[in-house]
């Protein structure tokens, strides 16, 4: 019986370390936002965080943002199956579901050169217009931030945001 339970926790450690994982990405993404310099036109309607094919993450930030506020504006959450369906967002989250180089060029098109975060967790994603990517580090969860790429949308990016990056592309 022991032999049993040892298994099955086992096997259920990597799924809560998984969850947990998505938990923190989540939590980082909702932070992200204080420290990024928007524009005007970001600041109207609702703050719109459209996660592209990661059901847990779109989870987990609904729970977390229920009934916040960002400013003046109502954070709302949207959970995009596709690319082609992306929309209008202040923020989109890219999961590693999806190759995010080889979709880049269409995700950049969909937010039409808006105000948009790009945000990723695929491994060189920076280098394909991401602003903000998770990476996996010494088995610990860091971002890499790319600071020309959110000016090029109009992004600041702050300077305690990039204190705690593991790594900064200029």
């Amino acid at each position: 019986m022991k032999k049993i339970l040892f298994f099955l926790a086992l096997t259920l450690l990597p799924l809560v370390s998984q969850a947990q994982v998505a938990k923190y990405k989540s939590v980082f993404t909702l932070s992200f936002i204080r420290h990024i310099g928007w524009t005007e036109s970001a600041k109207k309607g609702d703050f719109v965080i459209g996660v592209v094919r990661d059901r847990e993450i779109a989870d987990w930030m609904t729970k977390l943002s229920a009934g916040k506020k960002f400013g003046f504006q109502n954070v709302v959450i949207k959970e995009f199956k596709s690319v082609d369906e992306v929309t209008d967002c202040q923020v989109v989250y890219v999961s590693s579901n999806i190759n995010f180089s080889k979709h880049s060029s269409s995700i950049v098109d969909k937010v039409n050169g808006a105000s948009t975060l790009i945000i990723t967790e695929s491994e060189g994603a920076c280098n394909s217009g991401a602003m903000i990517n998770f990476v996996v580090r010494d088995d610990k969860l860091k971002f890499e931030i790319h600071k020309a790429n959110a000016a090029k949308f109009g992004l600041q990016i702050s300077s305690k945001l990039e204190g705690m990056s593991n790594a900064i592309s200029l």
